[in-house]
């Protein structure tokens, strides 16, 4: 073989790796694509109507304008998997009209399975308050993760759309629990969500909300795979701050 046929082939070889790179890439930025929050959301992230909204580097952070109750626990929320953390804006508005001062927590490329152990700075960062955390799909299988690994940190655990896994049973942890699903939800995986139900406590709140698909516990628009929704996106976030808001009442009540 020639000087001159060698350095072709190494040519070419180069110019194959660069565009196997190159569609990587290409493939990497297509799937990892989030799904953006809705204008609804847009607006639910503007302070204003009783509501303070502080958008920070790693979370987003709604209470009252008046001061939360510091009695009331706050609420750790991690976002679903690749969906802005901004989408689920209108939910902690609500909650945070209910007086629970809500944190959404910023997730490395809104994967909440790069930053599960993100919620450690916020109960850091106000240490002075008692916490529940909870999440959407996989961030509500990491919220699980995270109470799992540090039950004596927190005061509860919901999941909406979402399970807990071997690695998150909350079975003998001792918090309370919420599972929230919608009755149209075609996204979250039956088999393992109702596998997930052996790694809750027994007396574990599990709810369904009529009509609700999986999307709509966000403000991001149709997500693939799902079925449409029978409710409205507002009804559906109403319905969901209902649940979360009567079950941390509950639990507050059964712990006096």
């Amino acid at each position: 073989m020639t000087i001159t046929s060698k350095k072709l082939r190494r040519k070419i070889w180069l110019f194959v790796i660069l565009a196997v790179l190159l569609a990587a890439c290409l493939a990497a930025v297509i799937y990892l694509r989030p799904y953006e929050p809705d204008e609804r959301a847009a607006q639910a992230m503007q302070s204003g109507g009783g509501i303070t909204v502080t958008d920070a580097e790693k979370w987003m952070i709604f209470e009252k304008t008046a001061g939360t109750d510091q009695t009331a626990p706050g609420i750790v929320f991690y976002p679903g998997g690749l969906v802005k953390p901004e989408s689920y804006a209108p939910l902690a508005r609500e909650l945070a009209l209910r007086g629970y001062r809500t944190v959404i927590v910023r997730m490395p490329l809104n994967l909440a399975v790069l930053g599960g152990g993100r919620a450690e700075e916020v109960l850091a960062e106000d240490s002075g308050r008692g916490f529940v955390i909870g999440g959407h799909s996989l961030g509500g299988v990491m919220a699980a993760r995270y109470a799992a690994a540090h039950p004596q940190q927190l005061q509860g655990v919901f999941m909406l759309a979402a399970y807990a896994d071997s690695k998150g049973s909350l079975k003998d942890k001792g918090l309370p629990v919420l599972s929230l699903t919608g009755t149209e939800d075609s996204v979250l995986n039956k088999e393992s969500w109702e596998a997930g139900r052996s790694n809750l406590p027994a007396d574990a709140v599990i709810e369904t909300i009529p009509g609700g698909n999986h999307a709509q516990f966000g403000s991001y628009g149709f997500q693939k795979g799902d079925h449409p929704a029978a409710i409205s996106v507002q009804e559906q976030t109403v319905k969901t701050a209902d649940a979360i808001a009567n079950w941390l009442a509950e639990t507050a009540e059964s712990t006096r």
